[in-house]
């Protein structure tokens, strides 16, 4: 009889660069609130997950969706770019942008980066 050993794989599961994009379009105290409240929520829940790797919450404050130059947008897609992260989460696609093409030329863009957004 003939014992062969056979190792296991030795692969790690990698976890995922997760971070999270918030915006509120108008500086109302209780939109900074709301601002606040969505940036400790993300950042409870990437935390919380043992397969998400946290990456930060990117945000922009007082700056409509409509308009593409966000610093917090653009900080973050540059990061995505730069391979610091996996996906992105949103509250709504709304929040990520109110202009149609903005959100497809994003997402069309973080896909071919292999980043995904979830909304």
């Amino acid at each position: 009889m003939e014992i062969q050993i056979r190792e296991g794989s030795r692969e790690q599961k990698r976890k995922l660069k997760v971070c999270a994009y918030c915006r509120v379009s108008t500086d109302a105290d209780e939109q900074e609130n709301s601002l606040e409240n969505q940036v400790r929520h993300y950042e409870m829940v990437i935390k919380a997950n043992p397969d998400y790797e946290y990456a930060g919450v990117y945000s922009d404050f007082a700056i409509s969706g409509f308009k593409e130059k966000r610093p917090g947008l653009q900080k973050m897609l540059a990061d995505a770019e730069k391979g610091k992260i996996d996906l992105i989460l949103t509250k709504s696609v709304s929040r990520f942008a109110r202009n149609t093409s903005i959100v497809l030329e994003a997402t069309r863009k973080l896909k071919e980066l292999n980043v995904g957004v979830f909304f």
